[in-house]
Order: structure tokens, then sequence, then C-alpha cells
């Protein structure tokens, strides 16, 4: 009897023993769910450099040696105002090159150069170096000339040999661009131009073996914009488009890889999705827009339907979100704050954005921008202004608090700054004392007259931080940013898109036209850039973060040996990648890389090593 109610009491515990296993096993499942995914960050494709080892552009083109002329005339606007975007276009293509400004005199000589960029309306400005340009391209020199040209006797000498065959006094309106599909990545269809006026010089040009158009005003081919000319060894190339902003830039770089047999620059290789202000507390109540064509919440809408579409587009497409915390909305900027109201929502959406491979990155306490009382709003926002840095830091630990609480072990490394603001002063405080933030996102246009706008460039800042803007917004783009797109895929090979949740809530954001509406522009917007480059990484904000400091650092030198194309990479890393123009022959086989195809003549190089050796067939 004793050794029968033994062996029960033993099987008795075991059992408790394994109904306690089980609740352990249930408890761990929920502390995972409810406490934050842990693994996510081990699985990043790219990680961050240490800061020390990642030099910023300037510091990278330093040493380049410069074969290439750049020609501008400081009295001339036209020209002051195409040197500011060609110096970002060759900073950023890593072309060494020198400046001269014809304005002041001096000597100087195309003479040792590869390619010259002639930011010349009026080629009167050259005098008698004419002659020598003449020469020069003829024995094999490539030379862009960016500007529209000024029909007067200079022009009317050169006209044939840039493959002119009839000229007018008269200037049409480039309000749109072909671009033809060979030319550019995405191209093959036209593009409005928002800034266009009577820019484009009336001219008509002998489209031969010696001559080949990429860009026309429109896809009737009425007015060439963009055209080569074949000129002895060497070749023109000219853009007849006369606007010099930022989102042509990719044009202009586009034109620049025509001047060389063989033409090849870095770029970022990467497409990357902000979702601004998520996770956040959800608005209450209704939206007259999302009532009218769900009636249903606000809250359910976000739940049921923005985000499940929202998921649906990420896995058919692959992208890895990057969703931006904010806590709250209320107005406070003396440093009291408050816990989140809602931590439930605020856990659940963070933890399947994190699930599908996504990541989270900081906002805000609030929405209140990191501006202290250097910063004047000149009554375009009803911001207020920080009281203090102890303020502003009380409110970002508050937030810090939160996220570590709910997502315990993510690594959280890169802030973007709420309505795109940030004063110098407020950068500075956050750069100094939140060393764990590696990467800052601010936009990449500038708006007029504000400065308070965290405007960048693609680099690493001195601080070792790195800049990486975002460049389009919302479902619903306008023409300027599809130009935008366009142009930053060419020069960056590079997609920057922010959203918010509440965007179909907006009527200035689209939201009249109704979620359904917003979502099938959007995925308008994903078939065009997937099927332009459907190989591009997809990645989360701190995966692009790592490749811009690559591409910040990367230097590159080429040279042609016969039929061999040989390209050397200063401060080569892990790997590198690179926009590569096939003129005159086709590659044939890679050492040091990979080559994909993107048009006829544009491949996208990956190279694996600092010495690519490309064989030309």
């Amino acid at each position: 009897m004793e050794r029968l109610r033994a062996k029960f009491a033993a099987f008795e515990y075991k059992g408790l023993a394994a109904i306690a296993l089980v609740f352990a096993v249930m408890a761990a499942l929920l502390f995972v769910e409810r406490s934050g995914i842990r693994y996510q960050y081990d699985t990043r494709s790219l990680t961050l450099l240490p800061a020390e080892s990642a030099p910023s552009k300037a510091e990278a083109l330093a040493d380049m040696p410069k074969d290439c002329l750049v020609l501008y005339n400081s009295k001339r606007a036209d020209s002051r105002m195409a040197l500011e975007e060609f110096e970002v276009i060759l900073t950023d293509m890593k072309v060494g090159h020198d400046t001269v400004d014809l304005s002041r005199g001096g000597s100087w000589s195309f003479k040792g150069y590869k390619t010259a960029v002639l930011l010349l309306s009026n080629l009167s400005d050259l005098g008698d170096k004419l002659i020598e340009l003449d020469a020069w391209v003829y024995e094999g020199g490539g030379a862009l000339l960016p500007l529209t040209l000024s029909k007067e006797p200079y022009f009317s000498v050169m006209e044939p040999k840039f493959g002119i065959i009839e000229s007018s006094y008269d200037y049409a309106l480039a309000d749109s661009i072909y671009v033809t599909e060979n030319f550019m990545v995405g191209g093959g269809r036209g593009f409005a131009i928002t800034e266009s006026w009577d820019s484009a010089l009336v001219v008509r040009v002998d489209e031969s073996d010696r001559v080949k158009v990429h860009a026309y005003t429109d896809d009737d081919r009425q007015l060439p914009l963009v055209w080569e000319s074949r000129y002895g060894s060497g070749r023109f190339v000219l853009d007849n488009l006369g606007i010099y902003t930022k989102n042509t830039r990719g044009i202009y770089a586009a034109s620049y890889s025509l001047l060389a047999p063989v033409t090849a620059y870095p770029v970022i290789n990467a497409s990357c999705f902000y979702l601004d202000d998520f996770p956040s507390q959800i608005p209450s109540g209704s939206n007259e827009y999302v009532w009218r064509d769900y009636g249903t919440s606000t809250r359910d809408f976000y739940v049921n339907i923005w985000w499940p579409d929202m998921m649906n587009l990420a896995d058919r497409y692959g992208l890895a979100y990057t969703g931006l915390a904010i806590q709250c909305y209320d107005d406070r900027v003396d440093g009291t704050t408050t816990s989140a109201p809602d931590k439930e929502t605020f856990l659940n959406f963070g933890n399947m954005l994190l699930r599908m491979g996504g990541e989270i990155g900081y906002h805000g306490y609030n929405h209140q921008p990191l501006c202290l009382d250097d910063c004047d709003y000149n009554g375009v926002y009803d911001y207020k202004t920080w009281q203090s840095e102890d303020a502003m830091a009380s409110a970002l630990d508050t937030l810090l608090d939160l996220c570590d609480e709910l997502f315990p072990g993510v690594e959280m490394l890169v802030y973007v700054p709420p309505s795109n603001i940030m004063s110098e002063g407020g950068q500075a405080f956050l750069i100094r004392e939140y060393p764990q933030i590696r990467s800052i996102s601010g936009i990449y246009f500038e708006s007029a007259d504000l400065d308070f706008y965290c405007t960048q460039e693609f680099d690493v800042l001195e601080s070792g931080v790195v800049a990486q803007p975002r460049i389009i917004s919302g479902c619903d783009m306008d023409d300027f940013m599809k130009l935008a797109a366009l142009s930053e895929l060419n020069l960056h090979y590079v997609n920057s898109h922010f959203t918010h949740p509440d965007d179909s809530l907006d009527p200035e954001r689209g939201a009249q036209l109704g979620w359904e509406e917003l979502k099938s522009r959007f995925t308008g917007y994903l078939d065009w850039l997937y099927t332009a480059a459907p190989n591009i990484r997809n990645f989360t904000g701190s995966e692009m973060a790592a490749a811009v400091q690559r591409f910040a650092g990367v230097t590159v030198s080429t040279e042609t040996k016969g039929n061999t194309f040989e390209i050397r990479l200063g401060n080569f890393t892990d790997e590198a990648w690179l926009m590569v123009r096939f003129n005159d022959a086709a590659p044939q086989e890679v050492e040091g890389g990979a080559l994909e195809q993107l048009t006829d003549t544009l491949y996208l190089l990956r190279a694996d090593q600092p010495d690519v050796t490309v064989t030309l067939a």
C-alpha cells in the first residue's frame, strides 16, 4: 500500500510538474508577446560601421585626383545656380574636379583632364579657349554643356559639332521631360516639370549614328532636351532643359555618365519606407472620410483596415518599414510628462512591425520639435519652443523609457524630427546627449525662406552621425515628387519615402480621395519603383544609414586598358555598389564583383573587393 501511494505521489508530482512547465512556457510566450522582440536586430543584412571608420564625402574626396574641369561665370545667375547643384552632383559621383571662375581671369587649360563641365549659357565666355575645347574633344575629351545655350556667334560656330542642324532664337516651354528607356532607370515615360518656363532652345538635331537623343520635351519627341554628339574621338553632351533644381540632379548625373566609353560612380542601393507617428496613440472618435467610406471609428479603421493593408503591401513588395515612435500629442515644453494612456495599442503595433522585419526609431515624446529659443517659426507653425535642454531631455527620456519597457533589447538607432523641424542647437543637443542615436533622417528638399527645417544631403556628419534624408512622402505624390523619385533613383539608386497613418484623415494629404484611392496611387508608385529597380535592397532606417556610410566613404578611380575596364575603390570596407554605364562596348566578364543589367547600357555593380576588372566584349 505504501509503495502504491509512493508511485501515485510520484505520478502526481510529475503531472503537476508538467502542468507547471506548460504554464511556464505559456507565460514565456506571453512575455515575449507583450514585451517586445529581441531577435530581429540580429538579422539585419547591413550594420553600421564604427563612427571613427566612416569618413564623410568631403574627407573621402580630398585626396582624389582631379580629372574633371568645371568652368562657370560667377557674374551670370544661371551659372551660379547650376554650380550649386553640380558641386553636389560631382561630389556624390566621386568625381575629383577643379573649378574655375572665368570672370576672374587667370590661366587654365583643358589639357590633362578627361572630362569638362561647362556651366555656361554663352560660349563667348570662353573666348579663344573655344578653339582649344574643339581640339581637346576631338582628341578624346568629353564635354558636358548642362546650361541651355544662347544663340550667338560662338554657338553658331559650334552647333554642327554639337549635332545641331537647325536652331532658332526662340525658347520653348519645358513643362515635361520624356526620358528614353535606356537613358535612365525608370525611363520610357514622361515626367511633368513643376518649375517650368520657356527654358529650352528650339533646335533640330541630326539623329544619326553620330548623334543620339536621350530625352525630349514629350513622348511625341518634339524638342530634344538631352543628347550626345560624337566628335572625333570624343563627344559633346548637351542638356537643353534650363532648370537646375535638386529634383533634377539625376538627369545631369546621367548626362555626365555619357562622356566616356565607360563611366562608374558609387550609389547607395537602398529603398526605405518610414511610418511617421507609428506606433503612437490612435486619435479618438471618427473621421468624416473614414466614416463616409467605411462607417467605422478611426481606431477600428487603423486596426482593421489601414494597418492590414500596409502589411499586405510590405509582404507584396518586400518592404521593411521603419516606424517612428511618438508617445503623445500634448504641447508641454517644460519637461513635465505623463505616462502613455494606451500602452496596449502601442505595444501591439510595435510588435507586429518588428515581427515583419521592420524597425522602430524615435520621433519624440510629443510632436513639439527640438527647438530652443534660437528658432522662429515665422507664423508658419504654432509649435512652442522648449524651455531648456533639461526640459527636452526629460521628454526624450520619457519616450526612451517607454520603448525600453515595451520593447526590451531592441536597438533604436534612428531619429526623425517632428514635422521635419529641428534647430541647430536642438541637433547639437541630441547628438551630444544621446550617442545611441546613430542616424538622423530629415528631409531632402529645402523650403524657401524657412531655415528651421532639418534639410540634409546623404552624408556622414562631423560627429559620425549619419544623415539620410527622406525624399518623397504620402500616397498621393505630386509631379515634383515623381520627378524627384526618378532623379534619385539615377543619382543615388535610392528610394526614401515617408507617410503617416493619418494621411487618410487629412484633406491636405488627399483624404477626400478615400483610402482605397490613396492605396491605389501608392501601389502605382510601388509598381513603377520595383519594375524599374526590381532588385533594389529593401532596408530599414538603420540599414539605410549603414549603406550611406559605405557610399559616403568610398572613392572610385577607373582606367581602360585595351578590352578591360579597371575600377579601384578607396576606403573599401566590406561592400560597395556602383552605377556603371557602358557607352561603347558591353561587359563580358567581371572579376571582384557582379553586374546586374538595368537598361541596355546601365548596370548595377556589386563590388566584393577594392579592385574590380570588367572585360569588355
